[in-house]
């Protein structure tokens, strides 16, 4: 069989999603299923003075009703999600004494009906005595108000690069202030989940991003040994990050479960996700950079206040993704890092696609266009200056990053081309000279990323049956990257068998012994080259058996991918499949890799951005964007493309029109689709893709990630280019979501 990797190659699960046939955890919960409700704090911060359940425990089809104090001590704390973090700021299952933002759960109601639960849920009455809230970043950080007043620190994390960037040097040196505002991942299907318990052993369906992930978790949280939890994971609804663990509305299913002595599932409304599900973003970040006339950088600093949330979540370690990342594609001489990660009483900051990189990127892409205004310089000209040299791969960043490959000049080179960017400038200087009242901007950003971030843990093997039917069994848990298509692909390319008789397996926790998370863009270049090592261990395992059928030794018999079939050395014309190898194995046989990574890759790429500004209303229209992303060997066009379709309107819905939002008192303003904007394809632009492959070496296929790539370069591109369309007004920098009313006053107030 010919290559089929590279080929674009149809996604073998789009026509069940297309016509209603997917089966997601709601579609699957049983009928004797018990139906939970959770009631949540209406306060930001506050004690609980009382929790009345009485008229709720007496509602029609009520099977319990169940606060803290009910709930075993063993099970009631929620565990931290990643060391280092704080872990004397507790969370507890449910809230217990005081609640510390809009939406934490308080009571679990549990009936037989989700419509009688939700109504039993209404006639609880629950006491609060309200406390100061707290939502400014800067104010957690001063200790204005301290939502853990038992413990002395009240940080949830610090990291930094002690570097000591001497500005004094710098000819020109520009500092700013940029605002990195929160965004709901807002993924279609919200989070829900459902327990029973079977002969002592918990099993667990989830929406999650592993499955695995997620057996550790309850593992712990029950005290269960491995053979003791089954996760499932059938079809996710969208991620995008946020459903990187199970929160702890759905680890208390397995409790009530076992409580009830029946199964017990969980289905947030949206209103529910909007206020309960972890958003991303969340920064402020300081910056200055200095350097000389002649456009090159000399010094960096970004120093940085993550938004946490009420609770260590995933956002209070981001900083150190942020970090990682934070010079970007730039020779810098001197660049420092600090970043501490603070509570407010708002709901627990989670990932959002990129998880960190975009933070990073947005800001030294801002930056660096701060400086090449300041100098007077063309911002594509300021980043040639200061790339990277593409021959000095591997590169090792004062963060600690060992960058792969990379070719970033080429990169800027093949966008600013395909968008003829000589020409945008011309057309925009031309009505800046007529007094148009279109305004007219072009915004750059060339970024690079890290993938493949979380360590080893991956599992993936191939059975083949005595049919000659081929599984690729893996841990990963896929949410929309495409798994189903992409593993058959990898697998039928090495065996050189039809991609019809490749299937993937996987969403179990039965049939995969170990995995990761599915997140981080790392599933191609990691579980994609187990697959390819455990298809070529295949190979070699079978020789036996072909050398047989073809009375030849083993050492005389070859593997011809191209016709998928073994035969003699030199005598092609007498071969055998796959098929008949099948048949003469004693049972099916299955091959585990044992593929290690040669460690993270980074991704690059250059956007294009051109924007239309509206100079009486500031309305802002994306009329343009060309993306160059480059992540290595491509798989699959489709799916690649698809990927950084997504990745970019992620990236525009932060420049133009997406916040979380929380009042002074700390109430969400962002409650429903109807307050928070959620970006469509009414607001985008058809992007122009431009193809670009700059393999790595530290994996079989030379894949990088491409999941998070369009959003790490969108945000910024677009951002400078609004701020680019308000030059003439003398406006430097703008925060973003861009709105018409904050692009429409800035041009009041600088005009």
């Amino acid at each position: 069989m010919p290559s089929i990797l590279g080929h674009p190659v149809l996604r073998r699960e789009d026509p069940r999603f297309l016509t209603g046939q997917g089966a997601y955890v709601a579609d699957l919960v049983p009928p004797e299923a018990a139906h939970v409700v959770y009631v949540t704090s209406t306060q930001a911060h506050a004690r609980l003075s009382s929790v009345e359940v009485g008229a709720a425990a007496a509602s029609p089809g009520v099977l319990g009703v169940f606060t803290v104090a009910d709930v075993d001590p063993a099970v009631v704390v929620y565990p931290p999600p990643f060391p280092g973090m704080n872990e004397q700021m507790v969370r507890t299952m449910l809230a217990q004494d005081v609640v510390r933002y809009v939406g934490e759960p308080v009571v679990a109601v549990v009936a037989d009906d989700p419509g009688r639960a939700a109504d039993a849920a209404d006639l609880v009455v629950v006491g609060y005595e309200p406390l100061p809230p707290l939502v400014d970043l800067e104010a957690s950080l001063r200790g204005d108000v301290v939502l853990f007043p038992d413990i002395d620190d009240q940080t949830v994390y610090r990291c930094a690069v002690d570097e000591a960037p001497d500005f004094d040097q710098c000819e020109v040196v520009v500092r700013g202030r940029f605002h990195n505002q929160r965004m709901s991942a807002a993924p279609i299907e919200a989070r829900t989940g459902f327990s029973y318990w079977e002969g002592g052993r918990l099993i667990h369906h989830t929406a999650t991003q592993g499955s695995h992930n997620v057996k550790t978790a309850l593992m712990g949280i029950y005290g269960l040994d491995p053979e003791q939890v089954l996760v499932i994971t059938p079809d996710v609804g969208g991620s995008f990050g946020a459903k990187f663990r199970c929160y702890p509305e759905e680890a208390l299913l397995g409790w009530l479960a076992r409580r009830l002595g029946r199964p017990c599932a969980w289905a947030e409304t949206r209103t529910q996700s909007m206020t309960g599900l972890g958003s991303g973003r969340g920064q402020i970040q300081d910056v200055a950079v200095g350097g000389s006339r002649d456009g090159r950088i000399a010094a960096y600093q970004l120093d940085v206040i993550q938004d946490s949330g009420a609770y260590p979540l995933i956002a209070g370690f981001l900083p150190r993704m942020t970090m990682a990342m934070f010079t970007g594609v730039y020779d810098i001489a001197k660049a420092g890092f600090q970043a501490v990660s603070v509570p407010t009483s708002t709901t627990p900051n989670g990932a959002f696609r990129g998880a960190g990189r975009p933070e990073a990127s947005s800001a030294i892409e801002r930056a660096v266009d701060l400086f090449a205004a300041e100098i007077g310089m063309d911002p594509a000209e300021v980043r040639r200056r200061n790339f990277l040299d593409p021959d000095g791969f591997p590169h090792s960043t004062v963060s600690g990053m060992s960058y792969d490959s990379g070719d970033y000049d080429k990169a800027l080179d093949l966008a600013l081309g395909a968008a003829g960017y000589d020409e945008l400038r011309a057309e925009q200087a031309a009505r800046r000279a007529n007094g148009s009242g279109v305004l007219m901007g072009i915004g750059l950003s060339t970024y690079v990323e890290v993938t493949a971030t979380t360590g080893a843990g991956d599992f993936a093997s191939v059975e083949l049956g005595t049919d000659g039917v081929v599984s690729a069994v893996t841990s990963s848990t896929p949410h929309g990257q495409g798994h189903e298509t992409v593993w058959p692909m990898i697998v039928a390319d090495v065996l050189g068998i039809d991609l019809d008789r490749v299937v993937a397996v996987g969403g179990d926790t039965d049939c995969t012994p170990r995995g990761q998370v599915t997140g981080g863009s790392r599933s191609a270049q990691i579980v994609g080259s187990m697959l390819v090592d455990a298809s070529q261990r295949l190979i070699e395992q079978v020789l036996p058996a072909a050398a047989e059928l073809l009375e030849a030794a083993v050492s005389d018999v070859v593997h011809d991918p191209d016709v998928g079939c073994f035969h003699v050395t030199g005598t092609p014309a007498v071969s055998v499949g796959w098929a008949a190898v099948a048949a003469a194995l004693d049972g099916p046989l299955v091959v585990e890799s044992e593929f290690e990574s040669g460690g993270q890759t980074f991704p690059f790429g250059a956007h294009v951005a051109v924007v239309e500004v509206d100079a009486e209303t500031g309305q802002t229209e994306l009329v343009r964007l060309v993306a160059v992303d480059d992540a290595g060997t491509v798989l699959n066009p489709l799916i690649f493309e698809g990927q950084i379709h997504g990745g970019i309107a992620g990236g525009v819905a932060q420049a133009l029109m997406e916040e979380v939002a929380y009042d002074a008192d700390a109430n969400p303003l962002t409650t429903n689709f109807a307050d928070y904007a959620v970006i469509s394809a009414a607001e985008l632009p058809s992007f122009e893709l431009v193809r670009s492959e700059t393999p790595t070496d530290r994996n079989l296929l030379g894949a990088k990630g491409v999941g998070e790539s369009g959003t790490v370069g969108a945000t910024a591109a677009v951002q400078n280019a609004v701020v680019d369309a308000l030059a003439p007004f003398g406006v430097r920098h703008l925060d973003t979501p861009l709105s018409p009313e904050r692009v429409w006053k800035a041009m009041q107030n600088h005009g």
